[in-house]
């Protein structure tokens, strides 16, 4: 997008520690009321025995360099020499970038488990492989302890419309194809496109209010299309995604292209596009989606304005020919340029998209497959100890990671 010459017109809940537990039982026998919860049964007590044993396995491994979980990729998109004047954005790297950052969930889900197996022993154990429970889900899906039911019955958040002060609550429950958001605070947001809002158009800072319009809804297409279609979702080319671009940025284009059809380590489509292995993994259920997205001028120059779309999407996902069930979490912070066509070139109808960051949680950290590959309860028995800083992938109060990293989730 050139500034045109200027002759030119200018256009939680972990399970109790032995300590507490030793306190309880002093308690009761104090006379605590029989309305008291009872000690785990011996097959609940079994779980967390051999769970417990896998957390102290992985503790004793630490240090030991594992399978990572994590990473995220800068990619720049390319500009025409001379397209923007003033500063580039980034002025550390005199660029903008494309990142990607990804946690894992392995050492997590033992916790959780941990808390469910008081309330669930039967479910607990069936999560795990040999099965020493008999099921955990009744024929609606929902849970044998009934929290499965709040994923109807909850009411849905009102529309975000500022950074929230912290992260959502927690919630109980174990995920499942018919119920795959049970326990997650994604049971209450709203799902698919309709949940990405625009906000009210007007001029700013030059631009005209025509121009921001249109910029925030080829804003909300380019995300609905790279996260949200179907095809793509299922590792097909986001062609609808890739048309939005404007093709003035040509090497940035070139490169998602390339990203898509000859995945790399230093270029993976997933950094920009939401795609799993329809041979590994069934999506289930609908997407939720929340978010907000915002217009600023930007300080640089005269005519033009910055669109910063934030959106959190949320997959259930299930192992193909199994039962068993889990999350992924993907966080997009995509920003638009909208300038004002008298004094900037640009494609009629197309994107300049100045930067695109990602957080994906719930991901193995292996570079330039192409695609996400979710880890279930399962995987624990035999995965590697994880390193790196623990995030909830379910807070949306801090910015998003500009770290090349791995790292763990505290939850899905």
């Amino acid at each position: 997008m050139a500034e045109k010459p200027s002759e030119e017109p200018r256009p939680e809940s972990a399970a109790p520690s032995d300590d507490a537990w030793e306190q309880f039982l002093r308690d009761s026998e104090a006379g605590v009321p029989a309305s008291a919860p009872k000690e785990p049964s011996a097959r609940a007590r079994m779980v967390t025995e051999r769970l417990r044993a896998l957390d102290e396995a992985q503790a004793a491994a630490a240090g030991r360099k594992g399978r990572r979980f994590g990473r995220s990729r800068p990619v720049a998109p390319a500009r025409p020499e001379g397209w923007r004047t003033g500063p580039a954005w980034r002025e550390t790297d005199g660029r903008a970038s494309r990142r990607r950052t990804v946690w894992s969930v392995v050492g997590v889900l033992t916790a959780a488990a941990l808390a469910v197996v008081a309330v669930n022993p039967s479910a607990a154990l069936s999560w795990l492989p040999g099965g020493l429970g008999g099921g955990g889900a009744d024929a609606s899906g929902a849970s044998a302890s009934g929290v499965g039911a709040s994923e109807v019955e909850a009411s849905p958040l009102a529309p975000e419309t500022a950074r929230p002060t912290g992260a959502p609550g927690g919630a109980e429950g174990i995920p499942t194809r018919e119920r795959p958001f049970t326990g997650s605070p994604a049971a209450r947001w709203e799902a698919g496109a309709d949940a990405i809002r625009l906000p009210r158009a007007k001029a700013v800072n030059g631009v005209p209010a025509a121009r921001i319009e249109e910029a925030l809804r080829g804003t909300k297409e380019f995300l609905a299309a790279a996260n949200l279609d179907p095809a793509v979702l299922k590792g097909g080319e986001p062609v609808k995604a890739l048309a939005l671009v404007d093709p003035l940025e040509a090497d940035y284009l070139a490169d998602l292209r390339a990203a898509v059809r000859r995945p790399t380590e230093d270029n993976d489509p997933v950094s920009a596009f939401t795609r799993f292995d329809p041979e590994e993994v069934d999506l289930v259920g609908d997407v939720r989606v929340r978010g907000r997205m915002t217009v600023a001028p930007d300080t640089a120059a005269e005519g033009r304005a910055l669109i910063t779309a934030d959106y959190t999407f949320v997959y259930g996902v299930a192992r193909v020919g199994g039962d068993e069930t889990t999350r992924v979490i993907v966080r997009r912070v995509l920003q638009v340029d909208a300038a004002d066509p008298s004094r900037y070139q640009g494609t009629e109808g197309r994107l300049w998209i100045r930067d695109l960051a990602s957080e994906i949680g719930n991901d193995d950290c292996r570079e330039g497959d192409g695609l996400i590959t979710p880890s279930f309860f399962s995987d624990l028995l035999s995965a590697s100890p994880q390193a790196g800083e623990t995030r909830d992938p379910y807070d949306r109060s801090t910015s998003v990671s500009r770290e090349d990293e791995c790292g763990v989730v505290s939850r899905t």
